[in-house]
């Protein structure tokens, strides 16, 4: 997932990241103004549009040929009229069975501690998380978002979880104000497509 704030060399590492084989970005940018997310989804490659999902300004689905939509909200509904591909977040285990019936596959957060926002805690202890896996909440639907990082893959994958996603811890090993050498994010996710098994 992008970082909710824009950057110089964004684009780039974006691109070169689906050169490396990523298959899925989800565009996050909760307070900007839509020209910007067009600005920068017109930086990219078509040929990644397939892989993009936007989490606001749903319109962008349409006018870019993108993935698809994602909503923010466990109980929140589709936009009157959209057909495409859609997911959503959920932070209450008692919300995961439902919103999975609605859902492509949710996002349940917070897994961990935030890397990029302190103030945002772990939702669930660990005995929760291994509850919701023996019930079966927790499969190939769902996936672990909420400070996840390339050490977590195995046990999250152990639990049933059928994805991370993965922003702070990636996203930190690009300096935004000083840097234009983005070797070291590249170079983690190589690390992190690996601790998934790619």
């Amino acid at each position: 997932m992008t970082r909710p704030t824009f950057f110089v060399e964004e684009d780039k590492i974006i691109d070169t990241l689906f050169d490396e084989g990523l298959d899925d970005l989800h565009i996050f940018k909760p307070s900007s103004s839509p020209i910007y997310v067009e600005r920068l989804l017109s930086l990219l490659s078509d040929d990644y549009y397939r892989y993009i999902t936007v989490h606001h300004h749903f319109y962008l689905k349409q006018e870019f040929g993108l993935r698809g939509i994602h909503l923010e909200q466990a109980d929140t509904e589709r936009p009157d009229g959209y057909k495409g591909n859609f997911s959503r977040s959920c932070s209450d285990l008692s919300m995961l069975q439902q919103s999975k019936k609605k859902s492509r596959y949710v996002f349940l957060h917070n897994i961990f501690d935030s890397i990029s926002e302190p103030s945002l805690t772990r939702t669930f202890s660990s005995e929760q998380l291994l509850t919701a896996s023996r019930q079966g909440l927790i499969d190939k639907h769902v996936y672990a978002l909420g400070g996840v990082t390339a050490e977590h893959v195995r046990m999250l994958g152990d639990l049933g979880f059928g994805g991370v996603v993965i922003c702070g811890d990636l996203w930190s090993r690009f300096d935004i104000h000083n840097g234009s050498d983005f070797k070291n994010v590249i170079n983690y996710f190589i690390q992190l497509r690996q601790a998934c098994g790619y």
